[in-house]
């Protein structure tokens, strides 16, 4: 921290606090944040600054998560045109190959958010670029592993009884990912360009440096816990709805989650049922998809709020900020679900006019949404996690509520009831409240003052350009 906390003026005396506005700094909102009790009217106008800084980091964050996400869609829309095998071949490769690396390389850069939010909290500029540098290596050689597996995609497939035409759809498919294509190419050249060019990263940038490798190895466990966490969630959905392909009537059922939950999955099933009539619907733009990609934006923010306060000594101003951008996703997740609820079978035709979809479809929609309302608060909880280096703790969380309990009442309920889709449904839900309820809890006793003291902590070892000890891990 340095000397600026003296330089202000604090909105405390008088007929200061009718002056509270977006000029406010994070410092000036700790302090009356800390004067309790806090009266009503200035509260709720702190609510406004922080809904301001929340908007302001989000809006661009969910445009670029919705993009990624229509790159996938559109892909798969224009293979759908080309026929039942190319459309097969593409939802292998976006699932089985493109998924797993999607999980592992966004669960990886989770420990840049946190570590560089925190170090641009405490105005520790140079070792974002000594963080960032440490990312660039393990993303690397994570990269090449992932190459080594895309190349062989087909023989894995092959493993798992897919038929010929589907394996080499999929593979022509994945060879270009192995090298990635033009979309993401640009991306990264104009990225770099922006490090290197831009004036906002003169003091974040100073060039490569041998300090990256030094204290790789706390990083890297940061960064695996971070890989594990987010892979638990989004493998865990993936699989449920793959484990509905193993139901007695597979059509029906992945029609049902697909249009609700995931897009193209059909194609795995194959062998299961080969009625054509309906392999389109499975292609349908799902609304729970949406929802989610919406609340990543906001997690996205959330997480940079939590780390920025972190790193510049404000408890109370992060966990402040947690309480906003909760209450601002509770209040979006019920319009949704109302949305999903009062025009599930208008939804429902949007993708298809087969009666037996459009009922299954409509038997699912309080299913979904509880889980459009869930998917308000568990993505908010996970940024928040990320914001303070919780990963390694989230892991645990995930593993143990969706794998343990989750998964096995989800396929008891599925495959020994008559509840078949809504019962795997019932599952996921129980996996992810049970999962939400814990992180509240966590979050709720959470020391604020704690984690500010574990974030410097986690910037000292950062920035340490000798080999670290196994006592400053930073998990």
């Amino acid at each position: 921290m340095d000397s600026q906390e003296d330089q202000y003026q604090p909105f405390l005396d008088g007929q200061a606090h009718e002056a509270i506005s977006s000029s406010l700094s994070s410092d000036e909102v700790e302090e009356i944040l800390a004067c309790k009790p806090v009266p009503v009217q200035r509260y709720l106008r702190l609510v406004g600054w922080e809904s301001r800084l929340l908007w302001l980091l989000s809006g661009a964050s969910i445009v670029v998560s919705i993009c990624n996400y229509m790159l996938s869609f559109v892909s798969l829309t224009f293979s759908g045109q080309l026929g039942a095998v190319e459309l097969a071949g593409a939802s292998i490769a976006m699932v089985g190959a493109q998924g797993l690396a999607y999980g592992i390389m966004l669960g990886m850069a989770s420990a840049v958010q946190t570590v560089c939010g925190q170090a641009y909290g405490a105005k520790q500029y140079e070792s974002m670029g000594i963080i960032c540098q440490r990312a660039i290596i393990l993303h690397v050689g994570a990269a090449v592993l992932l190459t080594i597996y895309y190349w062989y995609f087909g023989e894995f497939l092959g493993l798992i009884g897919q038929s010929e035409s589907t394996i080499e759809g999929a593979q022509n498919i994945v060879n270009p990912l192995a090298s990635g294509h033009d979309v993401f190419w640009g991306a990264f050249v104009a990225h770099w360009l922006y490090v290197l060019l831009s004036p906002s990263c003169k003091r974040t940038w100073t060039g490569f440096t041998i300090k990256a490798v030094y204290g790789i190895w706390p990083y890297f466990k940061l960064t695996l816990a971070s890989a594990i966490m987010l892979c638990l969630e989004i493998w865990y959905c993936q699989g449920l709805v793959l484990i509905s392909g193993l139901l007695p009537n597979p059509t029906i059922s992945l029609d049902s989650l697909s249009i609700w939950v995931k897009s193209v999955i059909y194609p795995f099933f194959s062998s299961y049922s080969r009625d054509q009539h309906l392999m389109a619907h499975h292609f349908s733009l799902n609304y729970w998809t949406w929802d989610i990609e919406f609340m990543l934006g906001l997690s996205a923010a959330i997480s940079v709020r939590v780390s920025n306060e972190l790193g510049a000594g404000h408890p109370m101003v992060a966990r402040f900020a947690m309480v906003v951008v909760i209450m601002t996703s509770i209040v979006i997740s019920v319009f949704l679900s109302a949305i999903v609820v009062i025009f599930k079978v208008g939804l429902s035709r949007l993708f298809t006019s087969d009666y037996e979809v459009i009922e299954a479809v409509s038997n699912l929609t309080p299913l979904l949404a509880i889980s459009v309302f869930l998917n308000g608060i568990q993505p908010i909880l996970s940024g928040v996690a990320i914001g303070s280096g919780w990963q390694a703790v989230v892991a645990y969380v995930n593993l143990f509520t969706y794998y343990v309990v989750g998964l096995p009442i989800g396929c008891a309920l599925g495959f020994k009831t008559k509840l078949a889709a809504a019962g795997i449904w019932w599952g996921m839900i129980v996996g992810v409240v049970l999962q939400t309820a814990t992180l509240i809890f966590l979050t709720a006793r959470t020391n604020w003052n704690v984690e500010v003291a574990k974030a410097a902590e986690r910037l000292k070892s950062s920035a340490n350009e000798e080999p670290l000890d196994e006592s400053n891990s930073v998990c």
